[in-house]
């Protein structure tokens, strides 16, 4: 008797070039995402490390793809919450700016708002001890970094 056997060969080109396609997406959201915050949000590496080049299999790349979208997902939130934190810190300055007896002494500076620089604005009293006795406050707002090159 003759026996044949088939042999089945699984193609994987497809499913790599499509996972390697979403790697490639969710490292450029991810970048996206880190590059458009100031200050700048910190992240960590990869935490992969190999021996040298190779080639990963299907179920290395769904996990690098996994652990991509779990850290693109955290730097999301991260961003938001100190979105949050920055409109509260415009608000406050606001709030300073139009009641400051209330704000004595408080000092909101341009990282808090998500801003470059060095300027902050500070509740201090007009004419130092004697505008604090009096109840003469207002919201100093300095000219930005002294030594600025």
């Amino acid at each position: 008797m003759l026996e044949t056997r088939t042999r089945v060969f699984v193609d994987e080109r497809a499913a790599r070039r499509t996972l390697q396609g979403q790697i490639a997406r969710l490292e450029r959201e991810l970048a996206s995402a880190v590059v458009s915050t100031y200050p700048r949000l910190p992240v960590e590496s990869a935490g992969t490390s190999h021996a040298g080049p190779r080639l990963l299999g299907l179920g290395e790349l769904e996990r690098t793809r996994d652990a991509l979208a779990d850290r693109l997902s955290e730097v999301r939130a991260q961003a938001a919450r100190q979105g949050e934190r920055q409109s509260e810190a415009r608000l406050l300055i606001e709030r300073m700016l139009l009641d400051p007896g209330a704000y004595k002494w408080v000092r909101v500076c341009n990282a808090d708002i998500g801003e470059p620089g060095c300027k902050h604005w500070h509740v201090v009293p007009r004419l130092g001890i004697v505008g604090m006795l009096a109840g003469w406050w207002h919201v100093k707002i300095s000219s930005g970094c002294p030594l600025a090159t």
